[in-house]
């Protein structure tokens, strides 16, 4: 079973609803999340995220994880029953039966523990994916710019070990990013402009924020694509051939870092308001997932203000007339006033990936890729 497991998990084709698969899949999701989420409840110092912990309400996750328990037990007993994937519906039900050995959905939570202990965001990655997961997957099908792709389409695993691995490692990468921003950029923080920064309209400080991080990012883009030696780097997260809310996830951890150092940098030079901050992370991370999403959104004239799926999917676009344009994370007016926006008669790219698909698949092949590649 173990075997089976193993070469599911690095297989690169679609599924297909009809053999047990897909339900089987979704039965061992939601049994690994509710066995993580006992682990967080039996170490919170180490497993969960400060900032969220003070504001979780308990029962409420206690009856999300009873429900999701029910759910996989269920589906993981009736593919076993009529012999669908059973070795894959097996060994959810085993981790679900682990879970409540655990201690399931009424573990026991010690209150006394430290607050600055390091720790594994464990408790973001699952409210992360399920929530992702439950949005997106929702929007993609409403909403399909390509109906005919499935929602485990080919390479799928390799976007969810991205996925896995950029979001368990969130207290490493928040800690790390930080002691950068400190180190590299703390001699540029003036008392003067943070106080007038903070002293600005919520909303005109809102957009500033965005406008600040965007133009960051769009000139720590440009260079990844224009300089050879970060190009290894960004090459993984062009990798990608399927656009939906996982492909965004593909990201090197090298690239993630860098991005991110560099992005914070004005931010806490300027020192926007932790409520600005806080708006300014909801913004980044749903247009981070939607503007990769198989949705068909366009926006109208919007779309030269606005960065939508259609303006992002082009810059994934294996199209000669769409290679390094379109860099803008947010505001695709920038692609405009620096000359590097899409011009096509196409409402929508052919292809997606690297052009010559050089890149390996798998997440580990991906992430040694930087540092092998003869090219």
């Amino acid at each position: 079973m173990l075997d089976k497991l193993n070469e599911f998990t690095e297989s690169h084709g679609e599924l297909r609803p009809g053999r047990g698969l897909v339900t089987g899949v979704i039965a061992l999701s939601l049994a690994i999340l509710c066995f993580l989420g006992v682990l967080a409840f039996h170490f919170p110092e180490y497993l969960t995220t400060p900032q969220l912990r003070k504001s979780y309400n308990v029962d409420v996750i206690r009856k999300i994880m009873l429900g999701a328990l029910a759910v996989a037990g269920g589906i993981s007993l009736v593919n076993i029953i009529f012999n669908r994937a059973r070795w894959l519906s097996a060994f959810a039900f085993l981790l679900v039966a682990l879970t409540a050995l655990l201690g399931g959905h009424q573990v026991h939570v010690n209150p006394n523990f430290p607050d600055n202990t390091p720790y594994i965001g464990l408790d973001w990655f699952i409210l992360d994916l399920l929530g992702s997961s439950l949005i997106f997957i929702f929007v993609e099908k409403l909403f399909a710019l390509r109906r005919d792709q499935p929602v485990f389409r080919a390479e799928w695993q390799t976007d969810f070990h991205h996925f896995i691995v950029n979001h368990m490692v969130v207290g490493f990468v928040l800690l790390a990013t930080n002691l950068m921003v400190h180190k590299f950029f703390g001699w540029a923080a003036s008392d003067g402009i943070r106080g007038w920064v903070q002293g600005l309209n919520f909303w005109l400080a809102l957009f500033l924020i965005v406008l600040v991080a965007d133009l960051v990012q769009y000139w720590t883009h440009r260079a990844y694509h224009e300089v050879p030696l970060l190009w290894r780097l960004h090459a993984v997260h062009h990798s990608v051939k399927s656009m939906d809310w996982m492909a965004g996830s593909r990201q090197h951890i090298l690239e993630l870092l860098i991005t991110r150092t560099l992005v914070l940098a004005p931010i806490y030079v300027l020192g926007f308001s932790k409520e600005v901050i806080d708006a300014y992370i909801v913004i980044v991370g749903f247009q981070a997932v939607f503007n990769h999403a198989n949705v068909s959104v366009r926006l109208g004239p919007l779309r030269y203000v606005i960065v939508t799926p259609n303006f992002h999917h082009w810059h994934h676009s294996q199209d000669q007339e769409a290679l390094d344009k379109n860099y803008a994370a947010h505001f695709a007016f920038l692609d405009h006033l620096f000359g590097t926006a899409v011009k096509s008669d196409k409402a929508w790219p052919e292809a997606y990936g690297v052009l010559g698909d050089y890149v390996p698949n798998g997440f580990v092949k991906q992430f040694q890729f930087p540092f092998t590649w003869k090219g």
